[in-house]
């Protein structure tokens, strides 16, 4: 199924920016956050166990538990909405599943990415006005 054609809102080239600002933030989130998570595995944690994750992060208390919960609801909503987000415009499951994924990576770095993907999978569908 194509998409009808739409006028364009935004050059090319306001949209590589905009798509090069999500993955450079993707990118420093990355950088930012993973040397904590490299200090709390040499501690004895695993980062593959997410109640563990979460609940070491909690049990700090004050901003640690804030933000730590914050993220963990926001993790879960982006879990659930990537699925069937990708497979509603057309990309299936799996590409959900994959995001879902690379999400253990960190949602800030895997939202900016699934976002990039996202648009420019459905600029690709769209046909040439004509």
């Amino acid at each position: 199924m194509t998409l009808p054609a739409t006028p364009p809102q935004r050059s090319d080239m306001t949209q590589n920016i905009k798509h090069g600002l999500f993955i450079i933030l993707g990118i420093a989130a990355m950088l930012l956050t993973w040397p904590h998570a490299f200090d709390w595995m040499r501690g004895g944690g695993t980062i593959l166990d997410p109640f563990q994750f979460f609940g070491d992060a909690i049990n700090a208390g004050g901003t640690a538990a804030f933000l730590s919960i914050d993220m963990a609801i926001a993790w879960l909503v982006f879990m659930i909405w990537v699925v069937y987000d990708a497979q509603r415009i057309g990309m299936g499951a799996k590409w959900g599943w994959f995001f879902v994924a690379l999400s253990y990576i960190g949602v800030s770095f895997t939202f900016p990415v699934y976002l990039v993907t996202r648009e420019r999978f459905l600029d690709g569908r769209r046909t040439p006005a004509g």
